[in-house]
């Protein structure tokens, strides 16, 4: 396995940096995607996996103006290298989150949520009564998505692959606000139609899966309607009819957090205002962590298998 459980020397503390304790980090696609080097993002090797979760400040070198000890710390980019125990950082690296919000939530903040939050927000007016509909809605991020678009009277029709334990998993996802929750196969039968009638056809379709998912999950939606891609699961190109972009003129368009981040390096307000926006919806209770599995570091490999399994819904998260 490319994988080993190293130990090393925290590096001396500068004086701009932060040394943070970790708490918690989560394994995430994209994560496996950068050490399979199938990324846009790679990282020189050697170098330490895991690119979200949440730590303590221990002790800050003498500049640092905007953490303290105590303080709780997500990074602000991707790249970090999560997965260890501690680590001594360069201040504008890490974002201070609030105390109150529970280790999972801040644990897995900074990637799903605010993805959903974008995605949401960046590219259709959407209003309540409105309704977008979402593949691989049992996803970290489709798991967000539902319970944002909740908070904001949004409704939403989401597509999950059948699965043997599927009324389980409509159960849980009704649970947390999903409108309609259908699978592939349903998206082509005529009772698609029943849905229509009591909510209105979507304008916003966000795809992580790619094929004949999303050619199935278009057809349902409004004249001038977009679709986001922001993940391609099924490994396969993303299809849509000539008739769809002639005589619905249809939008395609992609999203990568990633790159929100970089464009938006100088726009310290629009990061704060979303932030605060999902830890607001956190402390309500309207947005809570995905399904999480905890693992003891020792205990990665374990957790790396079960992270590639085929229908995974609960997501694993190392305790450091």
């Amino acid at each position: 396995s490319l994988f080993r459980l190293k130990d090393l020397e925290v590096a001396e503390l500068g004086d701009s940096d932060v040394h943070v304790k970790m708490l918690a980090a989560p394994i995430n696609p994209a994560d496996i995607n950068m050490i399979q080097g199938t990324y846009a993002i790679l990282s020189p090797l050697p170098a330490v996996g895991g690119n979200e979760g949440v730590g303590e400040v221990l002790e800050v070198g003498r500049r640092v103006a905007a953490l303290k000890p105590g303080d709780r710390v997500i990074p602000a980019g991707a790249g970090l290298g999560t997965w260890r125990t501690q680590g001594v950082f360069p201040e504008e690296v890490l974002l201070k989150v609030p105390s109150d919000i529970p280790v999972l939530c801040a644990a897995t903040l900074s990637v799903n949520p605010c993805t959903a939050y974008r995605m949401l927000a960046d590219f259709e007016t959407l209003a309540p009564g409105d309704s977008v509909i979402q593949n691989a809605a049992n996803s970290g991020v489709g798991q967000a998505v539902i319970q944002i678009a909740k908070a904001s009277g949004i409704k939403t029709i989401n597509v999950v692959r059948d699965r043997p334990d599927l009324p389980k998993l409509v159960e849980r996802l009704m649970a947390l606000g999903a409108d309609h929750v259908v699978t592939e196969e349903m998206l082509r039968k005529p009772e698609m139609k029943d849905i229509f009638k009591s909510i209105p056809k979507p304008r916003l379709a966000l795809n992580c899966v790619g094929g004949k998912s999303t050619t199935d999950m278009l057809r349902h939606l409004q004249p001038k309607g977009t679709v986001v891609t922001y993940g391609g699961m099924a490994k396969q190109p993303v299809m849509v009819p000539v008739s769809a972009f002639i005589f619905r003129d249809l939008r395609l368009r992609g999203f990568w957090m990633t790159q929100w981040r970089k464009d938006h390096a100088q726009d310290q307000e629009g990061l704060a205002s979303m932030m605060d926006a999902v830890c607001q919806l956190i402390r309500r209770g309207q947005l809570t962590a995905p399904a999480c599995t905890e693992v003891p570091l020792q205990d990665y490999k374990a957790a790396l298998e079960a992270s590639m399994k085929p229908f995974t819904s609960s997501k694993q998260i190392l305790l450091l």
